[in-house]
């Protein structure tokens, strides 16, 4: 029983730490922290993302060393469910991630993808979350979508076909500038 509420903690945990990362490390810490370089190209160029490698790495180093304090505290196997929670959802949230920005929606989860495409090309302070909008009800930088404007230097392959939005996402996206 413990094992799979720490599991469910670990996956929720994981979303505000989603949140938290990548509002106050990625766009409020005035200065430079490990998390921003990365996160500002991912922002300034089209379909960049930080290398695999220091992903794995960082997602390692975090996992053992997260293991090693809940292991104090808690039964090593309650401890590890959490951390498969935690890392596991990481994993889904990198997929899911990489996939708003290289390939066509999943129609059921058009909404996440326009909640995180607002904040890419509107309003880099508003939602912030880009597995669940949750968070960013909570610490009210929420803010509903319904069209995107994507700048054509920016825009995604699976979206844009002859220099306009494809058919499918007419009414979610509009393309801006020249």
């Amino acid at each position: 029983m413990y094992t799979i509420l720490a599991l469910a903690f670990g996956i929720t945990l994981w979303t505000l730490a989603e949140y938290l990362l990548h509002r106050f490390l990625g766009h409020e810490h005035k200065g430079k922290n490990f998390f921003k370089a990365e996160h500002s190209m991912h922002h300034s160029k089209a379909n960049y993302f930080a290398p695999i490698y220091t992903k794995i790495v960082a997602a390692l180093l975090a996992s053992l060393l997260l293991l090693g304090l809940l292991a104090l505290l808690l039964p090593f196997g309650v401890a590890l469910a959490f951390i498969i929670g935690f890392m596991g959802m990481y994993g889904i949230y990198e997929a899911t991630h990489f996939r708003y920005h290289s390939a066509k929606p999943l129609k059921p989860l058009l909404f996440l993808r326009k909640h995180h495409f607002y904040h890419h090309f509107h309003n880099p302070r508003k939602n912030h979350g880009v597995t669940t909008r949750f968070w960013d009800r909570v610490f009210g930088t929420f803010q509903t979508v319904e069209t995107v404007r994507i700048p054509r230097s920016m825009s995604m392959r699976w979206l844009v076909e002859e220099d306009r939005i494809r058919e499918p996402y007419a009414m979610h996206f509009v393309l801006a500038g020249r």
